[in-house]
C-alpha cells in the first residue's frame, strides 16, 4: 500500500492506482473492498456490472477522490439547477470537497472499476432522495455501526 505523505485524495487516489489490484465482480451487488485506513484517509476498490451503482449521498464530511481504472463511470451530482451528469473514464481522476452530493453509476455496457479514497476515513454516510428540487435526507448509516 502507498505511505501517505499526503493527505490530499487526488494525490493518493493516483497512488493507489499504481500498484494494480485484482477487482471481484457481483452479478446481484456493487463489490467493493476497503484496501486501507488510518488516521488520516482510507481507500477503496469498487467494482460495477452495467447498471450498478450507489444511492444519493454525501461522504459525512469528508472530501475525497475517485478514479476509474476500467470502463466508464456516470455521476449525478447535486447542483444548484438540479442533478447534472457526468461521464468519468479511465485514468481521470474526479475529486470533491467534504460537501460532495452525488450518485455514482455504471450506465455503459462493459464493467468498470473505480478506486477511491477520502480524507479523513469515512466516520458517517448520509442518504438523500431528490425531487422537484428538493434535496431529503432519508438516513445517515456510521461506520463501525452500519458498515
Amino acid at each position: 500500500m502507498p505511505t501517505s505523505t499526503s493527505t490530499n485524495p487526488a494525490t493518493l487516489v493516483r497512488r493507489y492506482a499504481a500498484v494494480g489490484y485484482t477487482p471481484v465482480f457481483d452479478a446481484e451487488n456493487r463489490w467493493f473492498r476497503r484496501l486501507h485506513a488510518d488516521a488520516d484517509h482510507e481507500a477503496w476498490l469498487l467494482t460495477w456490472l452495467p447498471g450498478q451503482g450507489t444511492d444519493l449521498h454525501d461522504h459525512g464530511g469528508a472530501s475525497g477522490a475517485f478514479t476509474v481504472l476500467r470502463g466508464t463511470i456516470a455521476e449525478d451530482v447535486v447542483a444548484p439547477n438540479g442533478l447534472t451528469t457526468v461521464s468519468w473514464t479511465e485514468r481521470e481522476v474526479r475529486p470533491f470537497g467534504p460537501h460532495h452530493v452525488h450518485r455514482v453509476h455504471n450506465a455503459g455496457d462493459a464493467p468498470a472499476v473505480t478506486l477511491h479514497v477520502y480524507a479523513p476515513g469515512l466516520t458517517a454516510m448520509s442518504q438523500y432522495s431528490y425531487a422537484n428540487g428538493e434535496l431529503t435526507l432519508v438516513r445517515t448509516d456510521r461506520a463501525g455501526v452500519d458498515w
